[in-house]
Order: structure tokens, then sequence, then C-alpha cells
């Protein structure tokens, strides 16, 4: 008789503890959901909560208008961020080359840049992509990569160089915008597999 009583209140402790812990999942996700940084094209961060506070520059996201999956990261050089939302970890590297026409010149080729991110997802090995500011496959230039199911795009690279100021210039003091897009569902080959 003790032992079905034993049962019965420890499968009710259980199924208590299992509500709670399903109650404060909740709440933290409403207040998260309540605080995402927005930013404006001013490039001043704007806050959706309802209270005032401050945010800090450095984490500004950036909601697209075409899709909540859809996000831009601004990373500095050498910065390193942990996007819960992706399940991964992100660190803009450096600039491999930056051979855009500067600022104040007139060329006959924009030119490209290449920026190193290093992504490692939740359960994946680092992986170094380079992505760059002009697609040309025939140059090996890609203006986005895949990774962990996400398109991951170059959408700004600065400061553009100048004729005073080159790429050896400014080393360490480029930012990237980074667009993170989930990937599509691949389609259903209804033809023969072949390898």
């Amino acid at each position: 008789m003790i032992y079905k009583l034993f049962i019965a209140s420890f499968s009710l402790l259980t199924l208590t503890t299992c509500q709670t812990q399903k109650e404060i999942k909740a709440k933290k996700q409403s207040s998260l959901d309540s605080n995402i940084v927005l930013q404006d094209s001013k490039d001043s961060p704007i806050n959706s909560s309802p209270n005032k506070e401050e945010t800090n520059p450095k984490t500004q996201v950036k909601e697209s208008d075409e899709s909540p999956q859809e996000r831009i990261i601004y990373l500095k050089e050498g910065e390193n961020k942990f996007l819960k939302e992706y399940e991964m970890n992100v660190t803009f590297k450096r600039v491999l080359e930056d051979s855009r026409c500067p600022k104040d010149v007139n060329c006959v080729w924009i030119g490209n840049a290449i920026a190193e991110i290093e992504v490692m997802g939740t359960y994946t090995r680092p992986t170094t992509l380079q992505i760059s500011t002009t697609r040309s496959e025939s140059r090996g230039f890609f203006q986005s990569q895949s990774f962990n199911g996400y398109k991951i795009s170059l959408i700004e690279l600065t400061p553009e160089t100048t004729s005073a100021k080159g790429f050896n210039a400014l080393k360490g003091s480029y930012k990237v915008a980074l667009q993170f897009e989930k990937e599509n569902a691949p389609t259903k080959n209804n033809g023969p597999t072949m390898k």
C-alpha cells in the first residue's frame, strides 16, 4: 500500500514540476520576443520593448522586412557573437583582400573585397567562409554561402578605401553586415536518383 502511495505522489510531483518548467520557458520566450533590438535606416538602434532602456550598439540586430527568418547582424573585425536563434557562433575574422575602387577615384572595375567569417553550429565543427562583395563564380567570388541550413550573405563592408587610406591602413577597422536567411527545404525529386 505504501508503495502505491509513493508512486502516486512521485507522479504528481513530476507532473507539477514539468508544468512549472513549461510556464517558465514560455515567460522567458515572451520576454525575449518583446526585447528585440531593431535597426532603422539611419543606423541608430530602436528598442522595441515598452521600457526605455539603452541598448549596446555592439549587439545590434536588424529585423528584415521580408521575413522574420531573415536578420542582419553587424560585426566588427575580430568580433565574435553567439546567435541563439540560429544556434551558431559567428566570428568576423578579417578582411583577406580589398581591391574595391576607392571612393574618390573613378575606376574601370568596381573591385572586390573578401571577408573571412568563421561559423560554428552548436553541434558542428568550425567552418571558415570567404564571402565577397561582388559575385563572380568564374573568379571564385561568392556573395553568400550556406551553413547549417542558413544562407549567409555579405550585405555591407565598411569603411570603403580612399586614395589616402588603402587596404593596409584600414586593417582592423572593418565592419560587416551579414544577412542570415533560412534556406528552403529541399524539394522532392520525382526522377531517378543518380550518384
